[in-house]
């Protein structure tokens, strides 16, 4: 089947990109959007992979020119697999198709799971579940032997003492003490055999264990091994013709081992394919289509950049070649900005910070908050944030100038005594007028630097919220968060389970386009050296 798909309609030049995008911010070029709308018409046409896809999963698209006659087309993809394979006909095939029947991975792998089910069953024997509750009950019963050995000799101590406080023939007193000396070491010798006893299913115990033991190290060796083997079989070009292994890739870029499911999203598919095909990247996108996740944040329709911990390196390696934009992150942030200084006195400044500039100096080559604050006011050092705005979050940053005052701020912020208030634009119509988000949050590690719901092992993370406004599909709303968690705001306003509505200009958790409409606009705190209760505002630009 045709995996290249011809546009049907004229396209003129101007109207195709200048530039490959950056796939880790970007607006979806207009063909990109059409080649979207014709991936889901073609799921409409297919109602079991409608259903399937209706499950959510991430879709990719590529506008490619055919280098043979200058034709203008698109590749369709998806992340992993769909209804359970990775071959589906009109989508692009995996890089490596490690579902193959007979291939290696799929023998490891069962190899693997036959170890999984023989753990399991030594795991849970009836010789084995008996033992472990034998170690159980004779430490238990050797521990309660001791306290009550332990007990008798008290009282006994305790009864001679007394009869010592009374004169005593030296008989009575050589009595008294081979007494002592009797019940220490009968004490020793209950001590002794309950020791026996105990290490006696220990050892019964280590018979089983030390299979299991060794089962686990060989489960772990042999995956490890699954694994490079297989990243060796997944073989990645890129525009200059070079070719490299996924394990060659990763360590180039310091990171010994690629990540479980590198190479299965729709990103390298997608070039891999073009590259293969004489086909000329042009743009690309990467699109969500059904149900958001319950611990990450996806919506239908919305694009998302390429995620950092998988595609990241892969990409470095495969774009290279093309004529990529510029980081659009790193071009706004580079730009020059003018915060406005909102308190200053000799221990600390408060800044109206603009979107787009940094908090603290970062990876990125950009003037931050701290520098500029440290260059306009002519300080001996630079100063100290106190706390953290997000780069593409507007408003009111606090710095400290020398260490004392940095440490009370810091106090202030970690005990919760400091008010805060940002006020925000959601991309939706908020149901209720107020109200309470407490949902727990961690790093998404192979996708930093987003986040994600982690109701089991995430830090607490807690905002209450009142609705200003609603009009035009968009509300205005007033966030007050009780912790400051990294995003904590951006996740729960476009979380399912929290607002369902991301904050507008959202480039991580929402539709990105224009600034992030999110504003620090009030602070409430002490004012470290005098212990005045100091409250600031910064008006907001949206």
């Amino acid at each position: 089947m045709q995996l290249f798909h011809p546009y049907t309609f004229y396209i003129s030049a101007d109207e195709l990109p200048r530039q490959f995008t950056w796939p880790f911010c970007y607006e979806p070029h207009p063909l990109c959007e059409k080649a979207v709308s014709l991936v889901r018409n073609h799921l409409r046409s297919q109602p079991r992979l409608a259903m399937e896809a209706a499950k959510g999963k991430m879709f990719g698209v590529l506008v490619a020119r055919r280098i043979s006659d200058g034709t203008v087309g698109f590749l369709a993809a998806y992340s992993g697999l769909l209804d359970g394979r990775n071959d589906l006909p009109w989508f692009v095939p995996p890089v490596f198709d490690l579902l193959a029947p007979g291939g290696f991975f799929k023998r490891g792998e069962a190899e693997i799971s036959a170890m999984n089910d023989e753990i399991a069953r030594l795991q849970s024997s009836s010789e084995y579940v008996a033992l472990k509750a034998a170690l159980q009950a004779v430490t238990q019963t050797a521990a309660s032997d001791f306290a009550a050995a332990k007990a008798g000799m008290a009282v006994a101590k305790a009864r001679r003492d007394e009869m010592r406080r009374s004169t005593l023939t030296p008989e009575a007193e050589e009595a008294l003490l081979n007494e002592s000396r009797h019940q220490k070491a009968e004490y020793r010798r209950l001590k002794q055999r309950l020791q026996n006893g105990i290490d006696l299913a220990k050892r019964q115990l280590d018979s089983y264990e030390t299979n299991i033991v060794r089962l686990r190290a060989e489960r772990k060796t042999r995956s490890a091994s699954l694994q490079r083997r297989l990243f060796d079989n997944y073989i990645v070009s890129n525009a200059l013709g070079d070719r490299q292994d996924l394990n060659q890739v990763f360590r180039a870029a310091g990171i010994a081992m690629p990540p479980s499911g590198a190479g299965e999203c729709a990103a390298p598919k997608l070039l891999q394919y073009a590259y293969d095909n004489g086909l000329q990247p042009l743009a690309m996108a990467e699109f969500w289509i059904g149900k958001s996740p319950k611990s990450e944040v996806r919506h239908d329709g919305h694009y998302y950049p390429s995620c950092r911990g998988k595609c990241a390196p892969i990409l470095a390696f495969m774009l290279q070649g093309l004529d990529v934009e510029q980081d659009p992150v790193a071009r706004e942030a580079a730009r020059e900005h003018r915060p406005t200084i909102v308190f200053d006195d000799d221990t600390m400044t408060v800044i109206d910070k603009p979107a787009g500039m940094l908090s603290v100096p970062g990876r990125l080559a950009a003037v931050s908050a701290v520098d500029w604050v440290e260059r306009e006011l002519k300080l001996p050092h630079p100063p100290r944030a106190a706390h953290r705005l997000d780069m593409d979050t507007s408003g009111l940053l606090v710095m400290a100038k020398d260490a004392a005052t940095l440490n009370d701020l810091q106090r202030q912020f970690e005990s919760r005594t400091v008010v805060k208030r940002y006020i925000a634009m959601l991309d939706g119509n908020v149901g209720s007028d107020s109200g309470r988000i407490d949902l727990p949050l961690s790093p998404d590690y192979h996708d930093r630097p987003r986040q994600r719901i982690d109701l089991q092992g995430g830090r607490q993370a807690i905002t209450n919220y009142a609705v200003i406004s609603r009009a035009e599909g968009r509300t205005r709303i007033a966030f007050t968060p009780l912790t400051g968690r990294t995003h904590q705001l951006r996740v729960h306003a476009a979380s399912p389970l929290g607002l369902g509505a991301p904050i507008v200009g959202d480039r991580l958790y929402g539709r990105g386009g224009g600034r992030l409409c999110l504003h620090a606009a009030h602070l409430e705190l002490r004012h470290p050296k005098n212990g005045e209760w100091m409250a600031f505002d910064a008006p907001v630009p949206f």
